[in-house]
């Protein structure tokens, strides 16, 4: 192509090549052909797959002519002084070069898809009608992806979620309306015989609360809702941007993601040494993931279950094989066995998940729930001061406040502990302490059991209509217990808790509707929903703070600061002693005596049944 360019170039430059001086045409041509011969193979423009050609293939078309001529107008300099070069024709030789490079890769690009283009005017029928939510970057990628490949959507047209993009097309593809206007759309749609089958969402930055609009829209006019994975997701190669995959139930929560400080958060883990109890459970497999991204010099798992610290274990070889680990087994009720992993491992940074939660579970094993989630965390607390640990971060949960079970209760006089361990001020040991409401999907949340029941062909079971819950993604509500750690780690001594924001809270009945229309199904006729009363110890709805705790906020958004009633360190030990004695002896009267002594707040559903009858 370098070759014969030159030729057309001089050609439209003179209008005739019968005037030329056989030595000096021949030794311009060989000397531009053996230069663009180097430089183009320096330049990878061989590297570039033809089917695919793009913007960027013509980029470094450009590059590469322009640099040969730039090259061969020295060395002709240097060898004739440009004596027999008409001063034009490098010009003319640059765009006559750049068009036959180009040329036939953009030729052969528009026969390939015109080819697929035809071939699915011919198979339209087999395939599913789609209408995309969102005309950004990500439509444009999934409508070329679909143009070029084996896809089995069509997709009828867009909406745009700004004003400024309705009326106008990518790809051919019409911008037909706004959110609000999905319903005339669809009308007009079905009015032409084009029916769309799937709402499809390709925006990343669709409006909080936008999700389970769209998911109403959706039902309403007999549709599926669907999303595509966000751009970082996308694989390469043909075909892999077209895997539409259903709207999980994390996106109905309608929560803005939260903007984080991660150097604030890498500067709490870099370099230390990092122990999580429970670290094969839901918030502790997730602290693992987290924390190994951030540069541990030492990540210890510790963990009672053997085949859960396995997995993470496993886990953590996989995501970051060159981090030094240990994967510990032990009880954290074992004072003994805690007491020796800290002394080996000497971590520096101590997250402490290990804890019962489940609180129908607890409810009918309180002594295992209290000698887990109250002795296990005062085996911690005091294993990380002697160790000389520098910050234990305590994970608690909105069930501490105001509790009406023992998990509850037992979680509120952990919290107490470390709280007043805190300020006392006796060691070099920080002691931070997070509060955070229900994680979707967690071993044994309503998120879990209602898959399970979806699965078995329901029913689904709600306890109560009016029941609500606040929620979070296990990533959010790890992301920010993070943060809050770096944050409180830096403060002075203050005995205070963080709760992060868990937004509106939930109603299960709606949940419970919300995933049977996710897996396709129709509330009440396919699926029905049960009311099944409330579990032991649950409560209606749940709180983030007492009413006696005064709340502030910091400096990072999401995250709340609250200083709840303290109590002496002497009072708490000289209680946990009577509640070991109350586990050890199984004396539920006893055990229940001392919850009512630290946690006056601690109600039972039987006490508040009866309160409300004298009222």
């Amino acid at each position: 192509m370098a070759m014969a360019s030159y030729v057309i170039a001089l050609y439209l430059r003179l209008g005739s090549l019968d005037s030329l001086p056989d030595d000096g045409f021949y030794l311009s041509m060989a000397t531009f052909t053996v230069v663009a011969a180097v430089i183009f193979r320096f330049s990878n423009m061989y590297r570039g797959v033809w089917r695919y050609a793009s913007l960027n293939d013509l980029f470094t078309i450009t590059k590469a002519v322009t640099l040969t001529i730039l090259v061969f107008l020295v060395l002709m300099f240097t060898i004739t002084r440009l004596e027999t070069l008409p001063r034009s024709l490098p010009l003319i030789n640059w765009f006559v070069l750049i068009a036959l490079l180009g040329g036939p890769r953009f030729i052969f690009r528009m026969f390939k898809d015109r080819r697929i283009e035809l071939k699915f005017e011919r198979e339209d029928r087999q395939r599913v009608p789609v209408l995309l939510v969102g005309a950004g970057d990500a439509a444009e990628l999934f409508l070329r992806d679909v143009a070029r490949g084996e896809s089995n959507y069509a997709v009828l047209g867009m909406i745009s979620t700004t004003v400024s993009r309705v009326g106008r097309n990518i790809h051919g593809i019409d911008i037909l309306g706004l959110i609000e206007d999905i319903p005339a759309v669809v009308e007009r749609l079905k009015n032409e015989g084009r029916a769309p089958q799937k709402l499809v969402i390709t925006s990343e930055r669709i409006a909080a609360g936008e999700v389970p609009r769209l998911l109403d829209m959706a039902e309403k006019l007999g549709m599926t809702l669907a999303r595509l994975p966000s751009l970082s997701d996308f694989k390469s190669g043909s075909g892999e941007v077209a895997a539409i995959k259903p709207v999980e139930v994390e996106d109905l929560l309608g929560r803005p993601q939260t903007p984080l400080d991660r150097d604030t958060m890498k500067r709490l883990v870099a370099g230390r040494r990092v122990l999580v109890t429970g670290a094969g459970g839901s918030i502790g497999s997730e602290l693992v993931r987290q924390i190994a991204g951030l540069d541990p010099a030492r990540l210890t798992l510790l963990d009672n279950s053997e085949y859960n610290l396995f997995r993470i274990d496993r886990e953590v070889a996989k995501i970051a094989p060159a981090l030094p680990r240990d994967a510990v087994l032990a009880d954290v009720r074992d004072a003994k066995r805690i007491e020796s992993a800290f002394h080996d491992v000497r971590p520096d940074l101590v997250f402490h998940a290990a804890a019962l939660k489940h609180v129908p579970m607890v409810e009918a094993n309180i002594f295992e729930g209290l000698a887990t989630n109250v002795a296990g965390t005062m085996n911690v607390a005091d294993a990380a001061r002697a160790a000389g640990v520098r910050v234990v971060v305590q994970i608690s949960t909105d069930k501490a406040v105001n509790p009406t079970n023992i998990m509850g209760a037992s979680k509120r006089m952990a919290e107490m502990y470390c709280q007043a361990l805190d300020l006392t001020g006796a060691s070099d040991t920080r002691f931070v302490t997070v509060r955070f409401g229900n994680v979707l999907g967690s071993t044994g949340s309503v998120v879990e059991l209602f898959r399970q029941q979806l699965q078995e062909g329901g029913p689904l079971t709600v306890t109560d209509p009016a029941m609500t819950r606040y929620f979070m993604t296990v990533r959010e509500a790890v992301e920010l217990v993070l943060m809050a750690s770096a944050i409180g780690a830096e403060k002075p001594s203050g005995g205070g808790i963080y709760v992060l924001d868990m937004g509106e809270p939930v109603r299960i009945m709606d949940l419970a509707r919300q995933m049977i229309r996710l897996a396709g199904f129709e509330p009440g006729r396919d699926i029905a929903i049960e009311i099944v009363g409330a579990r032991p110890g649950e409560k209606l709805f749940e709180e983030v703070l007492h009413g006696s705790e005064d709340l502030v906020a910091t400096e990072q958004v999401g995250l709340l600061f609250a200083r709840p009633r303290a109590v002496e360190l002497d009072s708490i030990r000289a209680e946990f002693e009577r509640l070991a004695l109350a586990c050890s002896s199984r004396n539920e009267g006893l055990a229940r005596s001392v919850i009512t002594a630290l946690v006056p707040e601690y109600a039972p559903p039987a006490t508040i049944s009866s309160r409300l009858v004298a009222e």
